[in-house]
């Protein structure tokens, strides 16, 4: 082979192209169990990361910094695909376009808008398809092997509702963004002194006006640290103590003193706040008759009967009777069509919508849902205070994430010790 480029060097060369370069081959930078990752894996990965920073307006570590960052998220990542493929984890191309057009939807962008806007970025739309499925794959490991264990009891969600924090923790929530300073599990106590030094001096500079999401990206162990450490909405039972107390007295934009957990030295540092106040829920009370096409009913027969019956109603008949001898829903056709007292967030969008403009005391006239055809009565609106329910599944929430967030640090940190890995920089 050497010979061979070497007279095609020359051959190119003598043709006058004084500007030929030789491109370099695609090499390996690390060994994961039975997988590699290659040089063009992580550059396209840091380039990627380099444009996000940029976005929020960040500066950008040193290059070396970053790029062992981003090789460390992609062993992570590697390892729990190698565990999805092992577990016959798959993602339908179906399944792939839906999260797509969500990605696409929740950017108000249509899909081809959303191609367009990649390609201005100078991403390509295969490989972002690429990394959503990987994202994808790496959700379902997680949930079958992290999610899937995580068990709060009805008792868990009252002692909590009952607790000093959980009652001053359901009233708010912070956006907060971590450094964590990491300690080995068998560290000596050199290096605990140490990562306590780093950690001190990092928050000597942040006083000071350091950008923390620079300092994040270069410094931390976090699984967020590419995120600028941005950990998202959490309550304050999700946090390790102390930060659960400390957290509510702190403004945002301010930090926390670093401290001691587990994993290692963490810093935290509010960005914002929200949430508290009493949560009311509007309910309607209505009541129906759906009629259903059928092989013996058509589509236009069914209209015709609900029609019918509207008539009927309107001429005087009762709707309960009318209900309980017509009406397919069996959920309600015994309590006369009765749905009682509901959420209309609960209903299908057809259904809503005719509720919303039908006065209490107004009978709607016949329409059509993916069901088949209604006819639909509401009998009264009401504002309930939902606050006691919302407290309890914010509460289960919370709970859940705690031990969650618990769960996957600690299996990520299992899984990462436990692969073969060799870094081949």
């Amino acid at each position: 082979m050497r010979p061979l480029l070497g007279a095609l060097l020359l051959s190119s060369a003598l043709l006058g192209n004084a500007q030929a370069e030789v491109q370099p081959l695609n090499r390996v930078v690390a060994i994961v169990d039975n997988d590699v990752i290659m040089q063009s894996q992580l550059d396209q990965r840091l380039r990627e990361v380099q444009q996000t920073i940029a976005k929020r307006g960040a500066a950008l570590p040193p290059e070396h910094v970053l790029s062992q960052q981003v090789l460390e998220r992609l062993i992570i990542e590697n390892i729990q695909l190698q565990i999805g493929d092992r577990s016959g984890i798959r993602i339908t191309d179906e399944e792939l376009n839906q999260a797509i057009g969500t990605i696409a939807q929740r950017n108000n962008l249509s899909v081809e808008q959303f191609r367009a806007a990649l390609a201005r970025d100078g991403l390509s739309y295969e490989d972002a398809r690429e990394q959503v499925r990987r994202e994808m794959v790496i959700s379902r490991v997680r949930q079958r092997r992290v999610a899937e264990r995580v068990q709060v009891t009805e008792q868990e969600v009252q002692n909590f509702l009952a607790s000093d924090l959980g009652k001053m923790q359901l009233s708010e929530e912070y956006h907060l963004a971590n450094i964590l300073i990491p300690v080995p599990e068998s560290a000596s106590s050199s290096d605990i002194q140490g990562a306590a030094k780093q950690a001190d001096e990092l928050y000597q500079q942040l006083q000071q006006g350091a950008d923390f999401a620079q300092q994040a990206i270069a410094r931390s162990a976090s699984e967020t640290a590419l995120e600028g450490g941005d950990m998202g909405w959490r309550k304050a039972a999700q946090l390790p103590s102390p930060f659960d107390s400390m957290i509510g007295a702190l403004k945002p934009g301010e930090v926390t003193e670093p401290m001691r957990t587990p994993g290692g030295f963490i810093i935290l540092k509010l960005i914002e706040k929200r949430g508290g106040g009493t949560q009311v829920r509007d309910e309607v009370h209505v009541r129906h008759i759906l009629i259903k096409p059928s092989e013996i009913r058509s589509e236009a027969e069914a209209q015709r009967l609900a029609e019918r019956l509207y008539e009927r109603i309107q001429s005087g008949e009762d709707f309960g009777a009318l209900a309980k001898s017509f009406s397919e829903d069996p959920g309600s056709a015994l309590n006369g069509g009765d749905l009682n007292w509901i959420d209309p967030n609960a209903l299908v969008p057809e259904f809503r919508e005719v509720m919303a403009h039908t006065a209490s005391g107004e009978l709607s006239k016949p329409f059509k849902s993916p069901y088949g055809w209604h006819v639909l009565e509401v009998l009264g609106r009401r504002a309930t205070d939902s606050s006691e329910q919302f407290r309890e599944q914010q509460a289960l929430s919370a709970l859940r994430n705690r031990k969650y967030d618990e769960e996957l640090q600690a299996w990520l940190r299992q899984i990462r010790d436990e692969a073969y890995v060799e870094i081949k920089l």
